[in-house]
């Protein structure tokens, strides 16, 4: 039988348990975690994102989560283009040990199936999933828990983005990098654009180009020589000339090792970067000053 010293220790410990699992948004509430333990069974609670990226952890899912992807930003500031019309890329990418929930897109009050629960799905490495939205649009995530005996030890988290330079039907598909578009050669303009908008702009030659199975991808070995801008570092200093990094590209596209230095370019997509533009750096260089005389340059590239 418990003695009350025992319930009064039981009780603190569940007060801690609850107060320490209670609902948080990041400061910059680009994040939110919380848990099942502080939530009723049949709430919704409201969830509103205020980023372009960010991340959710639902512990012990109990109930559910609508989750408002609302950013701060204008929808022009997430991507080249016109954003005004054009649709926004939004991409998910849950945890590789997802569990205890289900997550669902909203769409005029119906629900379509972005992440099922572990029990249903094979084990392995998290896909990623996007859909579009329009501009101006506030796309809601809905995030169902699904009944277990035994809550502990499941976790739903995942990671999102939302772009305005990716291509994602209108319905739910894998990541949007992975569309035919990615193979095709940048004409001119492009290659001067991805210059000035790309989130890594590196000049270095390729070491070796690999295979990521789980991607679908192959992984250009870059060995950089000049690092021109990185939104996060992706060519570390190695105390060498050069500066080793990896650049991800649609396996379809059948890159292989070529001589030579090039300029890449490209997104960085739930911290891996992604190969947009690549031209030679010697015809970079030609198009480069052609758009410089011609005084059609859109912006200004410190050259060696």
């Amino acid at each position: 039988m418990m003695q009350l010293s025992d319930f009064r220790n039981f009780a603190l410990w569940i007060s801690f348990l609850t107060g320490f699992t209670m609902a948080s948004y990041s400061e910059d509430q680009c994040s939110w975690r919380g848990s099942g333990l502080s939530q009723a069974v049949k709430n919704v609670e409201q969830v509103w994102l205020r980023c372009v990226e960010g991340s959710v952890e639902w512990l012990y899912p109990a109930g559910a989560l609508r989750l408002t992807l609302s950013p701060r930003l204008p929808w022009s500031a997430m991507g080249p283009g016109d954003s005004s019309r054009s649709p926004v890329s939004a991409c998910i990418k849950p945890d590789q040990h997802w569990g205890g929930a289900q997550l669902y897109v909203e769409r005029d009050g119906v629900l379509e199936l972005l992440v099922g629960d572990e029990t249903s799905e094979p084990s392995g490495p998290a896909h990623v999933r996007c859909f579009s939205a329009m501009p101006g649009e506030r796309p809601a995530l809905f995030l169902q828990a699904t009944p277990h005996q035994d809550i502990s030890r499941r976790i739903a988290a995942f990671r999102y983005e939302l772009r305005g330079d990716w291509t994602a039907q209108p319905s739910v598909n894998t990541d949007p990098i992975g569309s035919e578009g990615a193979c095709r050669p940048c004409n001119n303009t492009e290659i001067l654009m991805a210059v000035c908008t790309s989130d890594f702009v590196v000049r270095g030659n390729i070491r070796s180009v690999d295979t990521d199975s789980n991607l679908k991808a192959a992984v250009i070995k870059v060995s950089a020589t000049r690092v021109y801008r990185q939104k996060f570092v992706l060519f570390p200093e190695s105390g060498r000339l050069t500066r080793l990094g990896e650049i991800r590209t649609p396996l379809q596209c059948g890159v292989r090792p070529g001589a030579g230095s090039f300029l890449f370019t490209g997104r960085v997509h739930f911290g891996e970067a992604w190969l947009g533009c690549a031209p030679r750096y010697k015809d970079f260089l030609k198009v480069y000053e052609q758009a410089k005389q011609s005084l059609t340059i859109p912006c200004t590239l410190v050259n060696d």
